[in-house]
């Protein structure tokens, strides 16, 4: 007779709990904890399957006491295997060889020698000399191959951020993956003078309406010296979003494609939330989401020392 697998004992043990008595119960389980605390002990430690791993993750779904009594394994342990479900969830689902073809080594390398060797270049002049030669190169693919020269900021640049800084507000959405695999939309707003999140919001299905209106909310929290907002070219921000920004006194500056190195400040604080705060929690749900960056924000605002600010 074969021996029953790990969801046949289960379901084993589950039908003789039902018929034994609560002191019994309670002697089996503290015999079996004691075994296990034995167990842990072990040198190597017991290897940890495939499915113990998917069970682990529903019983943190499904109980509120999942922490006490975990003995083999760490809490945190069990946070990293929904992360790496996360990702081969997503990793699934954008399977597939889609996207633009990669061009030739040789053209690439022809687009880095122009930029290297004439600084003052941009993609629109190496797209034009590139025509020149017979080669048709989208400019977003010249932009990606190009040399970055560095340097510091300018002054200019820098006198502009310390004299305006406090007039301007940044925003940008980011993800937030929970316990069920769907997918959340966070929405936050800074504001660069003092690093200060303004506002912050999370739904499930994101409308041009409800991007406004968090944006409203922001406008609320710093008054009327904020003049500028700096936003990317996502969709959602049509002519309803447009119509409340005018109203609201601001003016729309508007990132260049694939460039988030012009909305850095609040691409900045999107790697904050996730370091500081989402990478270390399961969220439940998009009521638990708003709860746990409500209080994140709150601790953001008043105690996070910030570098940019001299600490």
């Amino acid at each position: 007779m074969p021996a029953p697998d790990a969801s046949g004992m289960f379901l084993l043990h589950l039908i003789r709990a039902l018929l034994l008595s609560q002191s019994v119960l309670a002697a089996e389980n503290i015999a079996l904890r004691q075994q296990l605390a034995v167990l842990k002990l072990s040198v190597p430690r017991p290897r940890v399957r495939l499915r113990d791993r998917v069970f682990f993750v529903l019983l943190r779904r499904l109980w509120a006491g999942w922490r006490d009594c975990l003995i083999v394994v760490q809490p945190a342990t069990v946070v990293r295997w929904h992360r790496q479900g996360w990702r081969l969830l997503w990793r699934w689902r954008s399977r597939g060889d889609g996207g633009r073809p990669r061009i030739s080594l040789e053209l690439r390398e022809l687009i880095r020698r122009l930029s290297r060797e004439n600084r003052l270049w941009g993609a629109p002049r190496i797209q034009a000399e590139l025509a020149r030669l017979g080669f048709h190169v989208a400019k977003s693919t010249i932009e990606t191959y190009m040399c970055r020269h560095k340097g510091p900021p300018s002054g200019k640049w820098r006198a502009f951020m310390k004299n305006h800084a406090g007039e301007i507000l940044a925003c940008d959405f980011f993800i937030i993956p929970t316990a069920t695999f769907r997918t959340l939309i966070g929405f936050v707003v800074i504001e660069l003078g003092r690093r200060r999140i303004v506002a912050c919001d999370v739904t499930e299905h994101p409308t041009a309406g409800w991007t406004a209106a968090v944006v409203q909310r922001a406008m609320l929290a710093v008054g009327r010296r904020a003049k500028v907002l700096v936003r990317d070219r996502d969709r959602i921000y049509g002519a309803e979003f447009k119509r409340v920004i005018k109203g609201l006194g601001l003016k729309q500056m508007v990132s260049a494609y694939h460039s988030p190195l012009q909305n850095a400040y609040a691409e900045r604080v999107i790697g904050t939330l996730r370091r500081d705060c989402l990478d270390h929690v399961i969220v439940m749900g998009e009521r638990h989401a708003r709860e746990i960056l409500g209080e994140y924000v709150g601790y953001y605002n008043a105690e996070r020392t910030h570098q940019a600010l001299g600490g």
